[in-house]
């Protein structure tokens, strides 16, 4: 009875602090009910999320323009990218829910049951994997963006460009 008033609170603060978190700066995409269980092994860095080869190459050089030649080859690219991280800004649609999701919220409580949590991904080194597959998914992100306006100044046609220009008054 003791440790279910316990988890309450875990609760109701993880899902404050979820909702205070803008929607906009969750790079990774959300966690599932796989990812919920996986959660404690990924604090002690048992289970690790391996970053695909595509965010790799953008981290590498995300205005590399080698082989850019045409517009289906932005295309191709593009798509790549799409496949690993969702739809992007121009054809994404809200789905009204803001920044609260199921996922996030289990992860949360999930994670909640290890003492000292923070400090464990620190020395086990989950917290750098998850900095870096952060940085990866930026980095993904940058180069979409990047080949869409490379495509938009080629005179490609959508998807090798941003579906509707706006901006500028437009």
């Amino acid at each position: 009875m003791c440790s279910s008033k316990r988890v309450k609170p875990f609760a109701l603060l993880a899902g404050i602090a979820l909702m205070a978190t803008p929607a906009s700066a969750q790079v990774v995409p959300d966690p599932d009910t796989t990812e919920v269980a996986k959660t404690p092994l990924r604090d002690f860095n048992i289970a690790s999320r391996d970053i695909p080869e595509v965010l790799r190459v953008a981290e590498r050089d995300p205005y590399a323009t080698a082989g850019l030649d045409r517009c289906d080859l932005m295309v191709h690219e593009i798509a790549a990218l799409d496949q690993v991280l969702g739809a992007d800004y121009d054809i994404a649609v809200d789905d009204g829910k803001g920044g609260l999701n199921k996922g996030r919220i289990g992860q949360s409580v999930v994670g909640s049951i290890i003492p000292f949590r923070g400090v464990v991904r620190e020395v086990t080194g989950a917290a750098d994997a998850e900095r870096g597959l952060r940085a990866a998914y930026t980095a993904g992100m940058v180069r979409r963006a990047f080949l869409k306006g490379w495509g938009l100044g080629r005179g490609c046609d959508y998807p090798a460009r941003p579906k509707a220009e706006t901006g500028a008054g437009k």
